[in-house]
């Protein structure tokens, strides 16, 4: 048998706090969050490798629960206060938004893939979670009928961000990204509203999986 809870505190100690993450609350939430429970049955001992975990097998758009490492860095990242409004986009199976529950005063977990939402879901649900709200939609989309947002946090490499989740920020609002889905020269970046301006700055290089239906668009070649 697996002792998770083990398997958790190594997580933190291994994984992430060598990683330069030092925010209390992020390493207490991903300490208290179980990781198994977002997870097929069949790979919940190996929930907590430091690995992504693929939950949905579909091709080019095969989904991910992101590994521990990065998704800490990402969080710690966003500056996440107890009263803001969070957009996780790509939220799979919950895992993500579970950690950012604990962090935020709301949160909603946006998935365009409806049996990972449903398994969102119910893990929330499982787990007495009652500060999420699951959004079934496009991602690109965002939620604008649930706007503004404090954080958007995109749950994987892309390459462009949409006007419509630019939008979607208030008033020194953050969107947290890894721009360029190609590799390891790819930058977590965050973007911040002040008044009409949005800007960016780079934060570290890093990788993650890409994020399907955020690729820039291809231009004609003659």
């Amino acid at each position: 048998m697996v002792d998770y809870a083990k398997a958790r505190t190594t997580m933190v100690d291994c994984q992430i706090r060598t990683i330069d993450v030092t925010e209390y609350d992020v390493l207490d939430a991903f300490g208290a969050v179980p990781r198994e429970a977002f997870v097929p049955d069949h790979l919940k001992p190996l929930a907590y490798i430091d690995e992504d975990i693929l939950v949905s097998a579909d091709g080019a758009a095969a989904r991910y629960v992101m590994e521990a490492g990065p998704l800490a860095k990402l969080i710690q990242l966003a500056e996440i206060s107890a009263t803001d409004r969070v957009l996780d986009i790509g939220s799979t199976t919950g895992y993500s938004s579970a950690l950012l529950a604990r962090l935020a005063g709301s949160v909603v977990a946006l998935e365009s893939d409806e049996a990972l939402a449903g398994a969102a879901k119910a893990n929330l649900a499982a787990l007495g979670i009652d500060n999420v709200e699951v959004v079934v939609g496009p991602l690109v989309e965002g939620c604008p009928d649930k706007a503004p947002f404090d954080v958007i946090l995109i749950q994987g490499a892309v390459e462009v961000i949409p006007e419509a989740l630019v939008a979607q920020i208030g008033e020194g609002g953050r969107i947290i990204a890894v721009m360029g889905a190609h590799g390891l020269s790819d930058r977590a970046t965050v973007y911040t509203r002040s008044g009409d301006s949005v800007s960016g700055r780079p934060a570290f290089n890093t990788h993650v999986r890409p994020l399907p239906g955020f690729s820039r668009p291809k231009t004609f070649v003659f």
